[in-house]
């Protein structure tokens, strides 16, 4: 198996590491992008539960729920980190095995200013959907898009 280097994007808010971590964990659905769903029907909401173990997930108008993977390292305000078990086709894969892995990291640059760094790695775990996985989240709507939508978010 061939391994793809991890996507990395960076973003500094003009926010305390403490308000940086909690809109980035607690207020997942002011920032998340509606278009970015894997479920059948609208977005209603983005929700991610703040605890090891916990889900996130998206919860369509219609009230069906659909997960996209467990967080897995809970360490407030510094660090989170989550699988992410999507395919390159956008469905959710209940094998944890095929996961790959976003960890996002919250340093204070000083008292009301924090750099985040996020790095999705692990995607030659998707197998064959592994490369078209690593063009969208690297792409123009990926990773570095959402993430200014997070900056304007905790504005």
């Amino acid at each position: 198996m061939s391994t793809i280097p991890p996507v990395v994007r960076t973003v500094t808010v003009a926010a305390p590491v403490d308000l940086a971590f909690t809109v980035f964990t607690k207020s997942l659905n002011s920032w998340w992008p509606p278009s970015h769903r894997i479920g059948a029907v609208e977005i209603a909401e983005a929700v991610l539960e703040c605890r090891p173990g916990g889900r996130w997930y998206e919860r369509g108008v219609d009230g069906t729920e659909c997960d996209w993977g467990r967080v897995l390292v809970w360490e407030p305000p510094h660090r989170l980190v989550l699988s992410w078990q999507i395919t390159g086709e956008w469905r959710y894969d209940p094998d944890p095995a095929h996961a790959s892995e976003i960890e996002v990291r919250f340093t204070a640059t000083d008292a009301q200013t924090t750099r985040v760094e996020l790095e999705h790695r692990l995607l030659e775990r998707l197998g064959p959907s592994a490369a078209a996985l690593n063009d969208a989240v690297s792409g123009e709507n990926g990773w570095g898009m959402i993430l200014r939508r997070y900056a304007d978010a905790v504005a």
